[in-house]
């Protein structure tokens, strides 16, 4: 375990990327969840960097679109990009994997992570959704199957769960390490992981989502393996 001090001494410590904006309520319902569950979150972004060696899991949060240059794609007009974010985030993501340290993506780390080991994206998904509605929202009105057996259901617990939705982009084709264990009822992938490591993506944001036990569970997973 990474080395703490004080009363957080016994705690690991979870990295958790981010914008480099002053208001994040991302990052305080992530920090306050990895609270919930064991552990002390630390910031991380392009302006607060924090040695790898330092953490014992992290968490590659959601955010702005990916530049699709990532997987071979050409950039949407008139659509924001944080390149330094995508650089800073990839740089994590290889070195947590070297090191086997834990990780969650969220939403545009899930993302990240799959086009990072070789997968690619959709760029704006909100014209192909039949079954599912087109509207971002905080609250859990999307309905998510599982796979069983998966490493999501032995989390959760359940076959089916509901999620909020904040994306545009989503994930087109998997990763060769990944493994697809949810999804929604328009099929896109909404988990995927890698079966022999402790990676686990989520296309949802279960830090807003604090409230409710199951998604609580994902962050408790998080730090339980990183203790």
């Amino acid at each position: 375990m990474a080395q703490a001090t004080g009363q957080d001494s016994k705690r690991p410590v979870i990295g958790v990327t981010g914008n480099n904006r002053w208001w994040s309520p991302s990052w305080y319902c992530i920090r306050f969840s990895v609270f919930l569950a064991g552990g002390t979150a630390r910031r991380i972004s392009t302006s607060c960097r924090v040695p790898i060696d330092s953490l014992d899991g992290i968490v590659i949060s959601g955010g702005d679109d990916i530049h699709p240059t990532i997987f071979g794609e050409e950039p949407l007009p008139e659509t924001f990009y944080d390149h330094d974010r995508d650089e800073l985030e990839q740089e994590y993501i290889r070195d947590a994997m070297e090191r086997n340290l834990p990780m969650l993506g969220i939403c545009r780390g899930h993302q990240l992570i799959n086009a990072l080991l070789g997968g690619s994206l959709h760029l704006n998904i909100r014209t192909m959704r039949k079954k599912t509605l087109n509207r971002r929202g905080l609250l859990p009105t999307k309905t998510v199957n599982i796979v069983i057996p998966s490493r999501l259901h032995d989390i959760v617990g359940r076959e089916r769960i509901r999620v909020n939705s904040l994306h545009y982009q989503a994930v087109r084709e998997l990763a060769p390490d990944l493994d697809c264990i949810a999804s929604d009822l328009d099929n896109f992938c909404q988990s995927a992981t890698i079966a022999d490591k402790n990676i686990l993506g989520v296309q949802w944001h279960p830090e807003y989502l604090f409230y409710l036990a199951t998604h609580r569970k994902l962050f408790r997973w998080l730090v339980q393996a990183a203790s």
